[in-house]
């Protein structure tokens, strides 16, 4: 998606401030990073839409950071009725019992290091390879772990908006 518009795009372009905001709280919840892109619109392309995505979150704060952070579920704890965290975390849905104890016992130990939650891009990830990457990243530093976050966090917000650009129609 490099040229010309979309549906999605085109609604997101032209929708109420009040709907667009609501939209970007759904793939972001930091309030700065929606405020940036909304005003920015229009967006000519999809690509125009994940450039300034990119430059927005290069700009957040440590509390930027942790407020788009607390709107993310632990892995392998996507939110009840919530599809797009349980089709994120896919990769954990077929995973042991003993893999998801394990999970949830290096999740409460990382939110102990780092006061939120283990963060990642899961999309495509199996369980283990989120398991491997928290295990790798719980001794990182406090300032090496939010710019991973913030890497994380960036990815994340690209397929979300890819999402918001490609619907078709509301649902």
């Amino acid at each position: 998606m490099t040229s010309g518009t979309t549906p999605g795009l085109t609604r997101f372009n032209t929708s109420a401030d009040s709907e667009a905001l609501a939209a970007l709280h759904e793939v972001c919840s930091s309030s700065a990073w929606g405020s940036k892109i909304l005003a920015q619109r229009p967006y000519s392309t999809a690509e125009a839409l994940f450039l300034a995505s990119d430059a927005a979150m290069a700009e957040l704060t440590a509390e930027d950071l942790a407020e788009a952070m607390a709107g993310h579920p632990p892995i392998g704890r996507p939110k009840a009725g919530d599809p797009t965290s349980s089709r994120e975390q896919s990769g954990m849905a077929g995973a042991s019992a003993e893999l998801k104890t394990e999970m949830l016992e290096l999740n409460l130990a990382y939110q102990d290091t780092f006061g939120h939650v283990f963060l990642i891009c899961a999309t495509g990830l199996t369980g283990e390879q989120m398991r491997d990457a928290l295990r790798q990243r719980i001794g990182n530093s406090s300032g090496e772990e939010r710019e991973i976050v913030r890497t994380e966090l960036g990815k994340i917000n690209r397929i979300r908006l890819t999402r918001l650009a490609e619907e078709e129609s509301s649902a």
